[in-house]
């Protein structure tokens, strides 16, 4: 229907620029959006407001002109002239129960549009540390990049989701220590486990793995392993210089070679439980990009080595600092550290660049809200290498809080002590969780109640959509069951016997999706999605406990059946994008 009432408009306009009463080279495009006032009309438009410094008229006077040489159409019964110069459509009844067909016609289609125009965006989400399980707070990221993705490909995009692999770096050698430590201690070693290694039971499992199949080949005495090495912070050491310690030990003693495979067990392992874990939650990439590989193909030191050719590294102390503050970051950043030790940053900064030069128009980071600082530092470099900033938008997302019985949950993934993502998905299923996560702002906290989403309830906002859907096939089995002809017939015949306030309310509400989906998408906004599909669906109930489908008039029965065939439809296709199921029972 909006795109309907543009059409009109822009013919118009179109009209009047014909006529010289309006300067085509200074039109400006028009608004159309639905008004929140039903006496009002459906949907109202600017284009007089915005347009009369081009037509050199008052507002009102150029409105009145408009509505003079807008196109008749049957689906508009009214069109006025409200406040400073608002042009006010008010559509025919028969206007919403013509998209029945159009629905029914589009199926999956219905919804989707051409916006993107086939423009490649990147969307990059989780990319979380392979150090341990994805846990609940994973989980949001997780949902929230996938709608998104799902969103702009729905709208024309040519969507590239990719994972980011930090396989590189301090913490990959913290948790290869902690499996060798590990294992030492399962080969009969005893020793005082740093307190920050990691230690959860998924490092027991990956250290049980090397000790069965290698034996004692990789032991060493503890005693040679923590000689030299600096106190733990319990005993009144430094507890970073300690694990540092470690590394260094773990890397002199195993060698090159034997460390590696240690490493890289602990690596795959936990990197092939993510991989497992998204998938069983409906979340798949186009691409799994290494870390390592920016370093191992030169690239990092192709981006440091542009940064310090054009003045905007500087040593100090032995290290390399980016000048970050010259582009608005509040102080510089180091890219390479006094050891010569490659920073994540400068990691990231080769990394965001081979984005763009793969050719997006548009590149999408999906972040924990904790990496807020983070973002100026990286547009800063990439502006200093020659790139456009603006290419990237950076989502920040706040983790979730997970409660069970009105009591918070901890979670770490140093200390072991954390909900998985996989025990999530296990408890309340996969369509709670991900319509769950995704029922709010990305940047707003949010409360992620067990209880509620398990629950079986009108409360539950996943369950009473579904239940919408699972409701219209209830009506068409008991059709079946009763021998009643449901097949709709073809068009719009019979639409006409659609009058109850509930249909008109109903028929408004699909009307709605396409729009709903477009701002979603263009918004970066599922919550849109979810907030809708609600109301749909408390539409579809109400009408569902106020009248009949199966009712002996072969002619209305014709016509509320395809009204709830339409809402099934758009039910459908919008858990479809959360990437929710939509059951046939319940």
């Amino acid at each position: 229907m909006k795109s309907h009432i543009t059409d009109l408009i822009v013919q118009a306009l179109d009209q009047l620029a014909a006529a010289a009463v309006i300067d085509s080279a200074d039109l400006q495009t028009p608004l159309v959006e639905r008004t929140r006032d039903p006496s009002h009309g459906d949907f109202a438009s600017n284009v007089a407001l915005v347009n009369s410094k081009a037509a050199k008229m008052r507002p009102r006077d150029l409105a009145a002109k408009l509505i003079e040489v807008l196109p008749s159409s049957e689906l508009v019964a009214a069109v006025e002239i409200a406040g400073p110069g608002f042009i006010n459509f008010r559509l025919a009844d028969r206007a919403y129960a013509s998209l029945i067909p159009e629905i029914l016609r589009q199926g999956h289609d219905y919804g989707r549009s051409r916006i993107g125009a086939g423009r490649r965006v990147q969307v990059e989400f989780v990319s979380a540390n392979p150090t341990g399980p994805l846990h609940v707070g994973h989980g949001r990221g997780a949902a929230y990049g996938a709608v998104v993705a799902d969103l702009l490909e729905a709208v024309g995009y040519t969507v590239h989701r990719e994972y980011y692999v930090n396989d590189a770096g301090r913490q990959m050698d913290i948790l290869g220590t902690s499996v060798w430590l590990r294992y030492l201690e399962l080969c009969g070693e005893a020793l005082d486990f740093p307190s920050n290694g990691y230690k959860g039971d998924y490092v027991w499992d990956i250290a049980a793995t090397l000790h069965r199949e290698h034996g004692d080949a990789y032991r060493h005495a503890a005693d040679e392993v923590f000689d030299g090495v600096p106190l733990d912070e319990p005993a009144g050491g430094d507890k970073e210089a300690h694990i540092d310690g470690l590394i260094g030990r773990a890397k002199a003693l195993l060698g090159d070679n034997r460390y590696r495979f240690v490493f890289e067990l602990g690596l795959n392992v936990i990197l092939d439980d993510i991989r497992d874990d998204l998938g069983l939650f409906g979340v798949e990439y186009q691409e799994w990009y290494s870390e390592r590989s920016l370093t191992e193909s030169g690239k990092v030191n192709k981006v440091i080595d542009r940064l310090r050719e054009s003045g905007h590294l500087y040593e100090q102390a032995g290290a390399w600092w980016f000048r970050s503050t010259e582009f608005g970051d509040e102080k510089d950043r180091v890219v390479v550290r006094e050891n010569g030790q490659i920073t994540y940053f400068a990691s990231d900064i080769a990394y965001h660049l081979d984005k763009l030069e793969r050719g997006f128009d548009r590149v999408i980071d999906i972040w924990g809200a904790d990496h807020h600082g983070y973002v100026p530092r990286v547009k800063a470099a990439l502006q200093a290498l020659g790139a456009d900033p603006s290419r990237l938008d950076v989502l920040l997302v706040q983790f979730a809080i997970l409660y069970r019985g009105g009591q918070k949950a901890q979670m770490s993934t140093r200390s072991g002590e954390f909900i998985t993502l996989r025990e999530l998905r296990k408890e309340v299923g996969r369509d709670a969780a991900r319509f769950f996560y995704v029922m709010r702002k990305c940047e707003q906290h949010m409360d992620f109640d067990l209880d509620l989403a398990k629950s079986q309830s009108s409360d539950n906002p996943v369950y009473y959509v579904q239940y919408a859907h699972a409701r219209i096939h209830a009506v068409l089995r008991q059709a079946a069951e009763r021998l009643v002809d449901v097949e709709p017939s073809d068009g719009a015949i019979n639409l006409e016997r659609l009058v109850e306030t509930h249909e008109l309310d109903l028929l408004k509400s699909l009307s709605r999706y396409p729009e709903v989906v477009e701002a979603a998408a263009c918004n970066e906004e599922p919550h849109q999605l979810t907030h809708y599909l609600r109301e749909l669906a408390n539409d579809f109930h109400t009408y569902y406990n106020a009248h009949q489908f199966l009712v002996e008039d072969a002619a209305l029965r014709d016509a509320r059946i395809k009204l709830i065939l339409a809402t099934r439809e758009v039910l459908r296709n919008g858990l479809n994008l959360l990437g929710v199921s939509a059951p046939e029972q319940m």
